[in-house]
């Protein structure tokens, strides 16, 4: 029996990947913990782990709105509360290393401060990617503007200061990238197919490509018309009352069935009156709406591009973000979607119309699909994590 510890950022599409991995361990007889926040609790205690709370460590959950949307944004700022959190749980995971013993630590790419006590205490470790791995050939499709690239450069110095607070704790890090990139010589589990994935053939055979971790449907969604639109911006950034409303508009003229995933952060009733043909919730069952799907409007999480090719639903994309824009991208290139060039009433009903009226995307959507069927999934990703318990690329500290 193994003992295996995770860590994950409070993220649905970061942490849902992971939850048939936990399964198959547990199930094969293997102890999980699972490091994480109390909004994941609930689901992370169903598969099987013992969970641990790091809400009261996390320095991100204590900003201001204001601050909070910086991260990911200001790399000198974002860096700064990545390292906070490493040295806020430094002594308590520590601590819990000592008495655990664990074979392996298994990390988000974004939970750095799995990957950096792993680095410290020697620990074998392995990364979770529930994004596209990077390398400089796969960063070819991160488009990044001249004025990200200065912000890069001018947040150097203040990004050097944080990595010798890590260095002053006995952390092994000579620089930013040792946190938040992997070289060819650390194990990855990565959610997505090869096929799907920029320059997989770059990579080394440290990585595996497992597909995307894909649980079954929970309720059942009844199909009204032959076309059924679906339309979700995701679960973090969806405070999107204007748009929402020109979904409506535009499929108000359309004799589709549209389905709509609003968040919380919106009140359903300032929809006003809503047409027959579309149903507004705050939140669904995603996986029971792309079951019977024939488009997706989608904001281009990782995760939900995955659900969708899964099950051969074509894409219309409105990304937000630099990681988003790269995954549409890579569906571009792929057939697989549109992106909404302009966001107004006529393009939003003409988008539909496109890609509903060329087969093409949705068979190359399917393509996509068979590809992630064809992938070992969460035995596969189970398989990679024991073989390192096994056959550990370092001596653990706790080892006889």
């Amino acid at each position: 029996m193994s003992k295996i510890v995770f860590f994950c950022i409070p993220a649905h599409g970061h942490t849902n990947p992971t939850l048939g991995v936990v399964r198959e361990l547990v199930h094969r007889g293997h102890q999980v913990w699972y490091y994480s926040y109390n909004v994941m609790r609930e689901k992370i205690e169903a598969a099987g782990a013992n969970f641990i709370s790091c809400d009261d460590y996390d320095m991100e959950q204590k900003l201001t709105p204001k601050d909070a949307a910086r991260i990911g944004k200001d790399l000198a700022f974002s860096t700064k509360i990545l390292v906070d959190t490493t040295l806020a749980l430094d002594d308590k995971v520590c601590k819990d290393m000592e008495e655990m013993k664990p074979d392996c630590i298994v990390a988000d790419s974004m939970a750095v401060w799995g990957k950096s006590v792993a680095m410290k205490l020697g620990i074998p470790f392995v990364s979770s990617t529930t994004t596209f791995a990077f390398n400089r050939h796969s960063a070819k499709i991160m488009k990044q503007s001249i004025g990200e690239l200065f912000n890069m450069i001018f947040s150097m110095p203040k990004i050097n200061k944080d990595i010798k607070r890590l260095q002053k704790k006995g952390y092994p890090v000579k620089s930013v990238l040792d946190i938040i990139q992997n070289d060819d010589e650390t194990h990855t589990v990565v959610y997505t197919s090869p096929e799907f994935q920029p320059c997989s053939e770059t990579f080394s055979d440290k990585y595996s490509f497992v597909g995307p971790s894909i649980r079954p449907a929970t309720s059942e969604i009844e199909k009204t018309k032959e076309k059924l639109i679906y339309v979700s911006m995701g679960t973090v950034n969806n405070d999107m009352l204007p748009l929402y409303k020109q979904f409506i508009e535009a499929f108000s003229k359309l004799n589709y069935q549209v389905i709509m995933s609003v968040g919380n952060q919106v009140a359903i009733e300032e929809f006003g009156e809503i047409p027959e043909n579309i149903s507004v919730y705050e939140s669904v069952d995603q996986i029971a709406v792309l079951e019977k799907a024939d488009v997706f409007f989608s904001h281009c999480g990782m995760n939900s591009v995955n659900e969708s090719l899964y099950f051969g639903v074509p894409l219309i994309m409105l990304p937000q973000t630099a990681e988003q824009s790269g995954v549409a991208e890579r569906v571009l290139q792929l057939g697989a979607g549109i992106k909404l060039k302009e966001v107004n009433v006529n393009a939003i009903a003409d988008s539909v119309n496109t890609v509903l009226n060329d087969e093409n995307y949705s068979k190359n959507a399917q393509v996509i699909a068979d590809g992630f069927k064809r992938c070992p999934g969460a035995k596969g990703a189970a398989d990679k994590i024991l073989s390192v318990c096994v056959n550990p690329v370092v001596k653990s500290a706790y080892s006889d």
